[in-house]
């Protein structure tokens, strides 16, 4: 079995698992998307839906992100790790997205990773999961591990690791790939204590000596 073949039998796989592969982060336009994407950052999706449900009722628009003093978004986030610099980010992005994009968030990769905050991780799941375009795969750290165990790349960069995981993936298949690996990695792949026994990968999977 080719690298490439295992790959799509990962996917297959795993698809059987995980049958509703999509972000678990809750929002209704690809704004709210953007807002909840940057907030993930090193911070975990339970607590970024819980402070969503409450920023998302009192900011209904991106001009009130643009228009709020910042001190008060930053306020209004603080329970969030690195709240100030995601608050600043995200006023960034409201700001430039009125004036640039004609209050749109961008739909092209080059676009999206111009505004404060944002870069291809983070532009790979608004592509996918707001416009449903595959651009490329959003590495996180669960994907991260899961290449690395699964043998499909050996890189630690993310940029490197997703240019080895696109070829080896049909193109239709790159978002569906990342939150298949994500959900994997949460729920048996883990980090310190991988579930060998109840992995669908296990004969597949080279480091199942670990």
């Amino acid at each position: 079995m080719t690298t490439k073949e295992k790959t799509v039998e990962i996917i297959r796989r795993l698809k059987k698992e995980y049958p509703e592969p999509k972000t678990v982060l809750n929002f209704k336009s690809t704004f709210e998307l953007l807002v909840a994407t940057i907030l993930s950052a090193q911070a975990t999706d339970i607590l970024v839906n819980k402070v969503t449900e409450i920023l998302f009722k009192k900011y209904r628009s991106i001009e009130d992100y643009a228009e709020v003093a910042l001190s008060t978004l930053q306020k209004d986030l603080s329970s969030i790790n690195f709240y100030k610099n995601k608050a600043k980010n995200i006023q960034g992005c409201a700001r430039i997205i009125i004036e640039r994009f004609d209050s749109k968030v961008p739909r092209t990769m080059e676009e999206l990773i111009s505004l404060p905050g944002v870069a291809r991780k983070t532009a790979n799941i608004i592509l996918s999961n707001g416009y449903g375009i595959n651009e490329g795969i959003a590495v996180d750290t669960h994907v991260k591990r899961l290449a690395y165990r699964l043998g499909l790349s050996k890189n630690e960069d993310p940029v490197r690791i997703e240019k080895d995981l696109m070829p080896l993936t049909p193109k239709q298949e790159w978002g569906t790939l990342s939150h298949l690996l994500i959900f994997h990695g949460r729920r048996i792949c883990q980090a310190k204590k991988p579930r060998h026994q109840e992995c669908v990968l296990y004969d597949i999977c080279p480091s199942k000596a670990l």
